[in-house]
């Protein structure tokens, strides 16, 4: 539901998630460069790695010392970057890792500053300085590069994902990944300078997206989608506080893995839509991703049809708490476009209420592993420098 929770977004791991967990604050949005009028899509994170192994130093699952030790990672890093819009301009995604000990947090409402970089609810603000000496290290994952940011975030819409976040379904260990969506449609104000590029950064156009991942591994497969550019066709313009956001979850009882799920919230000129049961389904030709979603409740009825060009994507790196990297790639851009169509149920059938056009849409899709990740090994062909 459309519902801040200010308290869950600053939740850190508890129990056996602090010595075998991740955590991950997700910004994304898009400014337009001062000079040509390019309009690109950026990305800021803040990621946490089993933070009751760490120490003075980041430990980094991928360096051939902590791999030989047998040792898992433990880092605070900075993950900072922008999203492919075609084949002529790539993306680039820059880490910066620094020990757990530098870490400095505040409670609710949560404020979190390492060295140069700065989180909090309504204003992120960092640098990343990735040199191409330290891009070669593989055991970074970086690109080489420069990108600095000073953002206002003012969160306009929220995704509460109710009981699948809760303090007791923690307790349980019930799901692999957590998710809380606390500014699903967010505006964001302020500059990004890319190496020596500086972009404009509008509240209006930012089509802006900030969430929460957490637990004790990623989801198989991650499949999520989000989009706030939503264009009315009975309205006949953009949707100001409107959005959409689909997440892929994992639920266990006990060790036993259950069936896949995803949740997705659509908050439509006012209006909560939330749906738990919905099929899918995501297919890969040799240009493009194309997903098909369709959610049903009691009530209502959406139909999501989308897709994002290869050229418009990346490949997002991370490892995960036992340091190991994953077979398959995980694709993500900002250029996903598509429809959805959203029905009420009347007695006898049900009743187009609108189709909306959607564009900017954030889309990050690995398909599922039936096999344990490797350590060592990188058969997908993804650079690792």
């Amino acid at each position: 539901m459309n519902q801040s929770d200010l308290k869950r977004n600053s939740n850190m791991l508890w129990g056996s998630l602090t010595k075998k967990g991740y955590m991950r604050w997700w910004h994304s949005f898009s400014g337009t460069h001062v000079e040509t009028g390019a309009v690109r899509t950026f990305f800021v994170e803040f990621f946490i790695i089993n933070p009751g192994l760490g120490g003075e130093l980041p430990i980094l699952g991928q360096h051939p010392y902590y791999k030989k030790r047998g040792m898992k990672p433990s880092y605070v890093m900075v993950k900072a970057g922008i999203f492919p819009s075609g084949e002529d301009e790539p993306g680039r995604q820059l880490h910066a890792f620094y020990p757990i000990s530098s870490l400095k947090t505040t409670k609710c409402p949560l404020a979190m500053q390492v060295e140069d970089c700065f989180y909090s609810e309504d204003r992120i603000k960092g640098v990343v300085d990735v040199s191409p000496a330290e891009a070669n290290h593989r055991s970074f994952m970086t690109d080489a590069g420069y990108m600095e940011w000073d953002l206002e975030v003012s969160k306009a819409v929220s995704c509460h994902t109710g009981v699948y976040g809760g303090r007791f379904m923690q307790f349980l260990n019930a799901l692999d990944s957590f998710w809380h969506g606390e500014g699903i449609r967010s505006f964001f104000k302020g500059t990004v300078v890319l190496d020596e590029d500086i972009y404009l950064i509008n509240p209006e156009d930012s089509y802006g997206y900030a969430d929460k991942h957490w637990g004790r591994s990623y989801n198989n497969p991650w499949l999520q989608l989000a989009c706030c550019h939503l264009t009315s066709e009975k309205a006949g313009r953009t949707l100001r506080h409107s959005a959409i956001a689909v997440n892929g979850c994992h639920p266990r009882f006990l060790w036993f893995p259950l069936h896949k799920k995803l949740m997705l919230q659509l908050t439509y000129m006012g209006e909560d839509f939330e749906f738990n049961h919905c099929k899918w389904d995501v297919k890969e030709t040799n240009k493009r991703l194309i997903w098909h979603i369709l959610a049903q409740n009691k009530s209502s009825v959406v139909k999501v049809s989308g897709s994002c060009s290869k050229a418009q994507l990346m490949f997002l790196k991370y490892e995960n708490p036992d340091g190991l990297l994953s077979r398959f790639p995980l694709w993500a851009g900002a250029s996903g476009i598509g429809t959805i169509q959203l029905y009420r149920r009347v007695q006898g059938g049900r009743e187009l209420l609108d189709t909306l056009t959607l564009e900017n849409a954030l889309c990050e899709y690995r398909a599922e592993e039936t096999v344990q990740p490797q350590q060592a090994k990188n058969p997908t062909n993804i650079e690792l420098k």
